[in-house]
């Protein structure tokens, strides 16, 4: 007896043992050998983008794939973030780059959390178009009230100087591990919130809320909560996105085509997943860049843009109807199938 528990808990342990150094070969890799191997394409165009992307796939994974509540306006709370964010290093520059993306963060949760209301009423579809209107109002609110952009002409926010207890992060390696640090930090806090009641709380909603409200769990509470929390995450996101990624940034940066990104990031890698959302993002990062280098080995040079933004979207399309039918945990829960295959390869694969 003593001999099958151990011969059953010990590839648990063995698992359990290997995420601590897998994550700190990461780290390593993230903190020390990216910045010391790294170029300003890398840092600038795929890995800062990466980062940012990642987070907001987060922040509607929190809200889709663990409480179950449809959005379509990921990108709307992302522009709340940026904006509220430019406008409090622009006006109170003693703020500091901590607080104002904090600040940033906060506003755009209670936008969120107003936008949420009509959830303890509706669901799904309806719950969809909701989110959707919102999409379209702030886009609509931010382009039509020239305050939110300091009545430039241009109508866009440009990156004020970042700084951080002195030192100067404008630069691409700056930029690149402030986008990493501040990842990192919400994602540790978003795995430990997952694991704590509260995110039980979400998951009881999302398998059936009626359920969770027979056993005693305030539905409408952990509703709204969730989508302050994602719209928290979204607008911290959206201010990197807009300041360490692109350094001038408008409403329509953050337009229906940004929000469905975001989706595509989740279904993709995988809903209900934290490293799902790395993956995710890492997928939509560089697809594009392996087509643009496929089309010039292929033919030459002699595919346009356009045509390479089209098959994108193809494959985008085909990828999304194959998951949600064959698997919708997405990429992750493939790549855990392949773990578990190698782990007890030659004996089974």
């Amino acid at each position: 007896m003593s001999i099958s528990v151990a011969r059953e808990t010990a590839p648990s342990v063995l698992i359990q043992r290997r995420v601590p150094f897998a994550l700190l070969a990461l780290l390593l890799i993230a903190f020390v050998i990216v910045p010391l191997t790294g170029n300003d394409y890398w840092l600038n165009a795929i890995l800062i983008p990466f980062l940012a992307l990642s987070l907001a796939g987060l922040g509607l994974n929190l809200l889709t794939g663990y409480t179950g509540q449809t959005s379509v306006g990921a990108a709307g709370f992302m522009a709340v973030g940026a904006f509220a964010t430019y406008g409090l290093l622009l006006r109170l520059p003693e703020l500091g780059l901590p607080v104002a993306l904090l600040g940033g963060g906060l506003i755009s949760a209670v936008v969120g959390f107003v936008f949420g209301l009509p959830s303890s009423r509706i669901k799904g579809f309806y719950l969809m178009v909701t989110t959707l209107a919102a999409q379209f109002f702030l886009e609509w609110l931010f382009v039509k009230f020239p305050w939110f952009y300091n009545y430039g002409s241009s109508g866009t926010i440009s990156a004020p100087k970042l700084a951080l207890f002195g030192h100067d992060l404008n630069t691409p390696l700056g930029r690149y591990l402030l986008t990493l640090s501040t990842v990192l930090l919400l994602t540790w806090v978003a795995a430990n919130l997952v694991k704590s009641q509260i995110g039980r709380n979400w998951m009881a909603i999302r398998d059936m809320d009626t359920a969770a409200a027979v056993i005693g769990i305030p539905v409408v509470r952990y509703k709204h909560l969730a989508f302050a929390v994602s719209s928290f995450y979204l607008g911290i996101a959206g201010a990197l996105w807009a300041f360490a990624y692109l350094g001038t940034a408008s409403a329509s940066s953050f337009d229906i085509n940004r929000s469905f990104q975001i989706l595509f990031i989740i279904i993709i890698g995988g809903m209900g997943s934290i490293a799902g959302n790395f993956v995710g993002a890492a997928f939509i990062s560089l697809l594009p860049i392996l087509l643009s280098h496929a089309g010039q080995a292929l033919f030459g040079g002699s595919v346009d843009a356009g045509q390479l933004q089209n098959l994108q979207k193809i494959i985008f399309g085909v990828l999304i109807i194959v998951f949600l039918i064959k698997e919708p945990e997405g990429l992750i829960r493939l790549l855990g199938n392949l773990r578990e295959r190698l782990s007890h390869w030659p004996l089974r694969f």
